[in-house]
């Protein structure tokens, strides 16, 4: 998708004791936390919205928030799903800004002109996949989006997006059934 495979973040048990040191004030932890998990939030959010500078943003603005409710971190979920519920919180919130405002975000290529032709269509029908999402209804987008995009289990993705399971896989058949009209 014209992204490079980030690192994943530390194991589970490295950041859950990194966000209970952040959550007491250590802001040496809360630094690597960020760092460790800035490319999965930016990555998240590019996902969503299908542009970079509005990604970036996005990005900052989770880790702002990030900082301003890590004393409310109460550890009953791994740290990757509490900042993945930011961000999908803080990308909900972007959109219906734009919305609001009347601008629309334009889903453009990422392919560069010295890619090889193969990897450009490559390339291109995934941006073009990626943009077809993005006009699917909010859940439906959601569910796909976590599910694919993120790689989540549908259990996972339903309680990011705080709902039942079940629902989640009701959004991603309707989604299956929309996108293969697009396709």
């Amino acid at each position: 998708m014209g992204l490079s495979a980030a690192p994943e973040p530390k194991t589970t048990a490295t950041s859950h004791a990194l966000a209970i040191r952040a959550r007491n004030g250590d802001p040496e932890a809360f630094g690597v936390l960020i760092a460790e998990h800035y490319d999965a939030i930016y990555r998240t959010a590019w996902r969503w919205c299908g542009n970079r500078d509005d990604a970036e943003d996005i990005a900052q603005e989770v880790c702002v928030k990030i900082g301003q409710a890590i004393a409310g971190f109460d550890g009953r979920s791994a740290f990757s799903s509490w900042a993945y519920r930011i961000t999908f919180n803080a990308v909900r919130d972007f959109q219906r800004a734009r919305q609001t405002r009347g601008n629309y975000a334009k889903a453009y290529s990422q392919v560069s002109l010295d890619d090889q032709p193969a990897e450009q269509e490559m390339a291109t029908t995934s941006n073009e996949l990626w943009a077809a999402v993005r006009t699917l209804p909010e859940k439906q987008r959601d569910a796909v989006l976590l599910v694919y995009a993120e790689e989540l289990s549908h259990a996972e993705a339903a309680d990011i997006m705080g709902i039942k399971e079940a629902t989640v896989s009701f959004h991603v058949h309707e989604a299956r059934k929309t996108l293969s009209g697009f396709l």
